[in-house]
């Protein structure tokens, strides 16, 4: 079994639970909490970061406070279906800032698109000033949140 394989023991679950709470933690702190010197833990972190398990620490940003408060989901039916379509839609896509995700999807439509907004106006700008100005959309349909019941920026460990 490959290093990036490898099966994850119940001391490299502890550090990802710990760093999913708080990716701010001195490496003392986080040692403390899972039980291991400060040498093992580091030693682990760096090997979880490695092996990709942890790919990156970021801030997560407070969506309404920076003035974009709702979100709506976007679903997205293109014109064609061949590759550089989809990667050209894809990239285009990606390129908004106003594009939380973005996801190639099975079903009745193409994309399943996350999208930052603030209000039925600043959707209607977003529509008409961005999205639609990429060629190929055949049809889109949204819906506006009303409410987050769950959010995790990554599985559990």
């Amino acid at each position: 079994m490959s290093t990036k394989n490898r099966l994850l023991d119940s001391q490299d679950r502890k550090i990802l639970q710990e760093l999913q709470k708080n990716a701010r933690l001195s490496n003392a702190e986080l040692a403390e909490l899972v039980g291991l010197s400060t040498t093992a833990c580091w030693n682990r972190t760096r090997q979880l970061e490695g092996d990709g398990y942890i790919r990156g620490y970021v801030a997560l940003l407070d969506q309404q406070k920076l003035g974009m408060a709702d979100t709506v989901l976007l679903e997205v039916t293109l014109d064609r279906h061949e590759d550089d379509a989809l990667a050209r839609f894809g990239e285009e896509l990606a390129a908004l800032p106003e594009v939380l995700e973005a996801y190639l999807v099975s079903g009745e439509y193409d994309y399943l698109v996350k999208v930052a907004v603030d209000g039925t106006a600043g959707y209607e700008r977003f529509l008409r000033e961005k999205l639609y100005r990429i060629a190929g959309i055949r049809h889109s349909r949204s819906m506006f949140a009303l409410r987050c019941m769950k959010f995790s920026a990554s599985v559990q460990a």
